[in-house]
């Protein structure tokens, strides 16, 4: 196995695990982040769990994904994804460090991504 495969592999694993560690505090509806939709116009808690049972799901299947076939448009996701909770973190009042703590959140499906190669076109972004 080349250095690349190791890479990739390392990667998808790590990225997996992210999305499922995360996936699964969104369907157990984890209070702090269901307080963080307030912050953004949905106050209501019943309307915010369901919001984040969702977003649960989509990051479970991103983790299963990835394991099976990375696709290029999914890490694009999970890298901006991965990003955007980062980065709010300061924005509902933790400290900056918080952010800084998760760059790998957003920079191994980044990195995973640019290994795989980025795209050409756009037959590229639907395929791993």
């Amino acid at each position: 196995m080349n250095n690349n495969k190791i890479i990739s592999l390392v990667l998808r694993i790590a990225v997996a695990g992210e999305f499922l560690g995360h996936g699964v505090f969104a369907l157990q509806g984890k209070k702090a982040w269901v307080e963080w939709f307030s912050i953004f116009g949905i106050s209501d808690p019943g309307v915010a769990t369901k919001l984040l049972f969702l977003l649960g799901i989509l990051d479970i299947a991103l983790a299963a994904l990835v394991l099976i076939k990375p696709i290029r448009i999914a890490l694009l996701w999970m890298a901006f994804w991965g990003f955007w909770t980062a980065l709010l973190r300061p924005i509902v009042g933790e400290p900056i460090w918080d952010f800084v703590e998760r760059w790998a959140n957003w920079g191994a499906p980044l990195a995973l991504l640019l290994i795989i190669g980025w795209p050409k076109n756009w037959k590229e972004w639907l395929s791993g």
